[in-house]
């Protein structure tokens, strides 16, 4: 059964929900919330990564994060944290999360990859091509599917050299990062091909451009948030190991379906 990360988002300026759960309390209790609803994973965030966003110092990140990484670590939550500082990665393992989920794949800190090594967390290594403010400057591809799988590859090597097992690397094909609206669906046709590379593949479509694009003018939060679900579920029946997403319940009610009529067990579990 596909896992299911919540996203929970301690940023004034996410495309979403920025602002929604900056207080830590709230955040906390967003998290929570989520697990209730079925997320096995809940990915915590102080920095933006949408598209044109500015960069946060990791100061100002870690003030963010680590009070609601501790608090959910010690309910008993698996946490990954999503940044791109090395500095901020290892703080978070500290408090107790156990996933590092780098959108870089450790391209924007060339300290990320050591410091993971340096302890027993998993990574998740996403496909980039630059930052949030300019992300959309390198989508250029004569073999979309070629090079995004050469380049996953590139980070996956990077990581074995510096000492991370291929048993903790995950990798996210990187829907929205450097990637234009075709593109994306282009990416995600190719699920089963980057599966084959033979790492654990992440997903996440959650609320993003190229859904809002495909529904028209009307794409409101819940009409992409059903999108969500949907190629969440498709993105289960062709290997994905995980999908992260803002609305749990929905994904986890399609998942559920999914796996019902594939004949599956429908109940997933985190195994580190």
């Amino acid at each position: 059964m596909t896992l299911i990360m919540g996203i929970v988002n301690v940023t004034p300026d996410s495309f979403s929900d920025g602002g929604r759960y900056v207080d830590p309390d709230v955040a906390v209790g967003h998290g929570l919330r989520l697990r209730a609803d079925g997320a096995h994973i809940l990915d915590v965030g102080g920095e933006s990564t949408r598209p044109g966003a500015e960069r946060v110092g990791p100061r100002v990140e870690q003030q963010r994060v680590l009070p609601v990484i501790e608090a959910l670590a010690a309910a008993g939550a698996v946490v990954s944290i999503d940044t791109l500082n090395a500095d901020t990665a290892r703080e978070a393992i500290a408090a107790g999360a156990r996933i590092v989920n780098d959108v870089s794949g450790g391209l924007s800190d060339p300290a990320m990859l050591e410091t993971v090594a340096a302890t027993d967390a998993e990574i998740v290594l996403g496909h980039w091509r630059g930052p949030s403010a300019d992300m959309y400057a390198r989508a250029d591809y004569v073999d979309l599917v070629r090079e995004l799988s050469a380049e996953l590859i590139e980070r996956v090597d990077a990581a074995a050299a510096a000492g991370i097992a291929p048993s903790r690397i995950v990798l996210d094909p990187g829907i929205g990062f450097g990637k234009r609206g075709p593109q994306n669906w282009q990416t995600l046709r190719a699920l089963p091909q980057l599966v084959g590379l033979g790492s654990r593949v992440l997903v996440g479509t959650s609320r993003k451009r190229f859904l809002g694009e495909a529904l028209g003018d009307d794409a409101s939060l819940a009409r992409r948030d059903l999108a969500t679900a949907v190629t969440s579920a498709l993105s289960a029946r062709d290997g994905a190991w995980a999908v992260r997403v803002h609305d749990v319940a929905a994904t986890r009610d399609a998942l559920r379906v999914a796996a019902l009529w594939s004949d599956e067990n429908p109940e997933g579990t985190w195994t580190p």
